[in-house]
């Protein structure tokens, strides 16, 4: 009876235990992130999301997508907060109540990259619009996300500055569907032109050995085309779509303009590439 006794005994701290740790466990908050591909590829959210997992006891789970898809996304409420980067995409978001409110996160820039050998002679060429009259003009190849990206929607407005419509059924147009880094695995493997978000190309550029920058120069500092300016903003997604972990979405906002957060993004790529992928812009960096 004795020896019953104990079993039972044992018994029930097991269940006990077994109950506590399943307890811990659910204590684990998720926080759905949607993000363009651009932060994903450059490695920008390996280096700095685990900070943010650790502090808040909190797993993120992150889908890189197009900005578009994104975007959509949060409108079903299947994000709760969203990293993006077009801005007038974002400012209808928050306009239309699908979001909360947009916070400036940090920029860079984009530059149009192609084959050394420069078919369409645009290298040096201080905008993007007469880049692009010249690559149509001399029907050079240019690979385009066709995604639906931030980057996409720049595509299509530097063309629509031209006044060339690229998709009149060019077979020098190539659109693609893909992310940043396919396309860019694209144009180097076939020798075409295409534009970038510097941060992407600077990251993958050891993997791209056909491709140098053709406009945009070395540097943001010495890129001379304001159109080619390319800021993130953060926005967490309205809760009252059901379902979604605002109080944590508004802590990650926070967290990701906090000067601490800004620092990193500072630094971030100086050593590797000789270079920062990104520039902080939150308001907490600018009145600091």
């Amino acid at each position: 009876m004795r020896s019953r006794l104990l079993i039972l005994g044992l018994s029930a701290l097991l269940v006990a235990a077994a109950g506590f740790v399943g307890c811990g466990k659910s204590e684990t908050q998720i926080l759905r992130l949607a993000t363009t591909t651009s932060t994903a590829d450059s490695g920008l959210l390996d280096a700095i999301v685990p900070a943010f997992e650790k502090k808040f006891g909190a797993r993120v789970d992150i889908v890189a997508v197009g900005t578009g898809q994104a975007i959509e996304l949060g409108k079903a409420g299947d994000a709760d907060v969203i990293l993006v980067h077009s801005r007038s995409r974002e400012d209808a978001f928050v306009a239309e109540g699908h979001g909360t409110a947009r916070y400036d996160v940090m920029y860079n820039d984009y530059i149009i990259v192609g084959p050394a050998a420069d078919p369409a002679g645009v290298a040096g060429m201080s905008t993007a619009a007469e880049a692009l009259v010249a690559i149509a003009a001399g029907e050079a190849t240019f690979a385009s996300r066709g995604d639906d990206s931030g980057t996409h929607s720049k595509e299509k407005s530097l063309w629509q500055a031209t006044g060339v419509d690229p998709e009149a059924g060019f077979a020098w147009y190539k659109s693609l569907g893909q992310g940043m880094g396919d396309t860019l695995r694209f144009a180097d493997e076939t020798g075409a032109y295409t534009l970038t978000d510097r941060g992407t190309y600077l990251a993958q550029r050891g993997s791209l050995p056909n491709l140098e920058v053709m406009v945009g120069g070395a540097s943001i500092a010495e890129n001379a085309d304001p159109a080619l300016f390319n800021p993130y903003g953060v926005i967490p997604v309205n809760p009252d779509k059901g379902g979604i972990n605002a109080d944590l979405a508004q802590k990650f906002a926070d967290w990701l303009t906090s000067l601490e957060i800004q620092q990193q993004i500072e630094t971030f790529g100086s050593e590797a590439f000789g270079q920062a992928l990104f520039f902080p812009d939150s308001e907490a960096w600018r009145n600091r």
